[in-house]
């Protein structure tokens, strides 16, 4: 008895094992994986008892080759940017970002303009955002203070010093009083300055000498299986610029970061 109870043990941690496996496999090609594939079945069903009240992000990141990018282009004259309120629209584009709304049907179409491109899923983050509670999206880490250029609204390019901290993508929803079912959902690129101390004078300074560069940010009401697509309108490898940083890698092969951000579930 006691033998056969050690098999069992011994087979159930392989299988555990071999899951925890695969969920490291986001670096593999797309393959003939569906983009629809991505969304939990039933994402748009709210569960029967509810623990949080949450708008649900996922966010994928994919890595397309510098050299494929053009082979994009056509996903944003798939997508609206009707239903997408940008904080300046002109500067949104002077700062080399572009993103387009869709909805479930065209998932597929997008996965396979990514295919196409040679593009990799390297990487996805869950977010449960709590209506008014926003959410970072780390993308690159300022080790030092380093000058980033950018186009703030209705001006030119200007730089701002900043550093240490990381650049990253700010999610925030907002619950719409009186609906159900759908979010007032914003993003924009912001800096934030490394986790601070728990003493709340230093954290509100810590807060203080975060900046938002407001005229990267976009709001839009979203519902279960809607998605936006946000990436950039061209490959700039400077290092310096706001776009280079969200969008660029240049070694040591040159990539493009793009990212699919999908509304699962709204559960308030």
């Amino acid at each position: 008895m006691i033998r056969i109870f050690q098999i069992l043990v011994l087979s159930v941690t392989a299988l555990l094992l071999t899951g925890c496996d695969g969920a490291r496999s986001a670096g593999a090609p797309l393959g003939g994986i569906k983009l629809g594939d991505l969304a939990p079945s039933g994402a748009g069903e709210r569960p029967a008892v509810q623990f949080l009240e949450t708008a649900n992000i996922d966010v994928f990141i994919f890595w397309v080759p510098a050299a494929n990018i053009s082979v994009m282009d056509d996903v944003w004259g798939l997508l609206s940017t009707g239903p997408l309120r940008f904080n300046n629209y002109d500067a949104f584009g002077a700062n080399l970002f572009s993103v387009g709304f869709g909805q479930k049907q065209l998932w597929d179409k997008v996965g396979e303009r990514l295919r196409l491109a040679d593009a990799r899923n390297v990487r996805k983050v869950s977010f449960l955002l709590s209506s008014g509670q926003p959410d970072d999206l780390n993308l690159v880490r300022l080790r030092d203070e380093k000058t980033i250029f950018y186009v703030p609204a209705n001006d030119s390019m200007t730089g701002r010093s900043l550093g240490p901290g990381s650049i990253s993508l700010r999610l925030k929803a907002e619950k719409i009083s009186g609906l159900r079912g759908v979010c007032d959902f914003e993003a924009c690129g912001v800096f934030a300055p490394p986790p601070g101390s728990l003493i709340p004078e230093l954290e509100a300074r810590r807060k203080a000498d975060e900046f938002l560069f407001t005229s990267t940010g976009f709001k839009l009401k979203m519902s279960p299986d809607d998605f936006v697509f946000l990436g950039p309108t061209e490959y700039v490898a400077d290092g310096r610029t706001l776009g280079s940083l969200f969008f660029s890698k240049p070694a040591p092969e040159p990539i493009v970061r793009m990212f699919l951000l999908i509304c699962t579930s709204i559960n308030y």
